[in-house]
């Protein structure tokens, strides 16, 4: 099934493993050579930044082909979804001879044409001037299939969004089609926990606990009316858009799902799964006043901010207690340079979608200079000069 063999990414997992353990000073440099010596891996990967251009400049060049060949063809509708599908297949076979020949591994070329291959095939089961539900179905199907072919993680979450939206096509009633939605992502969730417990130490254990993490989240989302609905702001319309005794097992719901998605990952001690749970969590606050219709205040987020920050600082302090400041296999100390990393990223994400919160504007001074009462010294200028 995997287009990867077991014993490369095995070998890539214990390459990245010993890389951190190194910077973290857990090894020695002579036992770091030594270990990563024992870790030989054919597959050639590159940095996430040459990775990210690579990827971009890769989708130019074929979207560039395809409007070529559509400019030079002018094809009807029908012919310009065969050769849609074509391009599909072409796009997928050249990701598995980037892959098994070049022994590319996130490298950017093979995953813009695994993704163009799903493009392709969704935009040539086309239906008449929108999007029908075999379209979405094929793009869903292929989608999981990248995932599971190549590892591409964002393969999964892109499944989910198709099914996201194909309850759409199949009953026009707003509650069924949240619980179309949260039951397939249910039963999704039902799989990956059977699968996942025999790969527990294996490399696919972060694959499986990403999709699970996107699966809890996916059905809270499904759940949540006022997530789904996107407004925060119109509780009551939008508790007028259900019948009450479904509008208020949601609330109830979103209420439930938090504690247990946070259970699932201490239990699992899954740093994603957990990461979930506290979002939901986040999340439930603050759709709660929505859901309740009740009027909102410009402090809600500070007082959001605060109480996160002393709970945060609550279990700090309570790991930090606990013999050598570990409690139940759980450390509020930083273990892995990975979590800088992600700290980084996120500081940099962060600046970029709001630069204004963390650069000051210099405000204008209205004063109005006048400079004058002098003289010039020569040059003919007048003494206001």
């Amino acid at each position: 099934m995997r287009a990867y063999s077991e014993s490369s990414e095995e070998a890539l997992r214990t390459r990245d493993l010993l890389k951190d353990w190194a910077g973290e000073g857990f090894l020695t440099p002579e036992q770091y050579q030594r270990m990563n010596q024992e870790s030989v891996c054919d597959l050639r990967v590159t940095n996430i930044i040459l990775r990210v251009v690579l990827f971009l400049f890769s989708l130019l060049i074929v979207g560039a082909a395809v409007l070529l060949v559509g400019v030079t063809l002018t094809p009807t509708d029908r012919l310009s979804r065969f050769l849609l599908l074509v391009f599909a297949g072409l796009s997928y076979a050249a990701a598995e001879f980037a892959v098994s020949q070049a022994r590319l591994y996130r490298y950017g070329i093979e995953e813009a044409l695994a993704a163009c291959s799903v493009g392709f095939l969704a935009a040539g089961v086309w239906e008449g001037d929108h999007y029908g539900s075999g379209s979405l179905v094929a793009g869903a199907v292929a989608s999981l299939w990248i995932w599971r072919r190549f590892g591409l993680p964002y393969a999964f979450p892109a499944a989910m969004l198709f099914v996201a939206w194909l309850p759409n096509h199949w009953t026009p009633y707003p509650s069924a089609q949240h619980l179309i939605v949260a039951a397939f992502y249910a039963a999704g969730l039902a799989g990956v926990a059977a699968v996942r417990p025999r790969h527990r130490f294996t490399y696919l254990n972060d694959t499986y606990s990403f999709a699970e993490a996107f699966l809890w989240l996916g059905i809270y989302l499904a759940i949540n009316l006022q997530l789904s609905s996107m407004s925060l702001l119109g509780g009551l319309r939008i508790s007028a858009e259900f019948s009450k005794p479904f509008y208020w097992t949601t609330w109830v719901l979103i209420w439930c799902l938090p504690p247990a998605i946070l259970a699932r990952g201490l239990r699992l001690k899954d740093r994603w799964v957990i990461a979930a749970g506290a979002i939901t969590a986040i999340l439930t606050l603050v759709t709660n006043k929505p859901y309740l219709g009740w009027p909102r205040h410009t402090w809600d987020p500070m007082m959001l901010g605060a109480i996160l920050v002393a709970v945060a600082l609550v279990l700090s302090r309570w790991l930090a207690a606990g013999p050598s400041g570990i409690r139940h296999g759980f450390t509020a100390r930083r273990l892995s340079s990975k979590d800088r990393q992600w700290m980084s990223a996120g500081a940099v994400v962060l600046g970029v979608v709001s630069p204004d919160a963390i650069t000051l504007n210099p405000k204008p001074d209205s004063t109005d200079f006048h400079f004058g009462g002098g003289d010039s010294g020569g040059g003919g200028a007048s003494s206001d000069f």
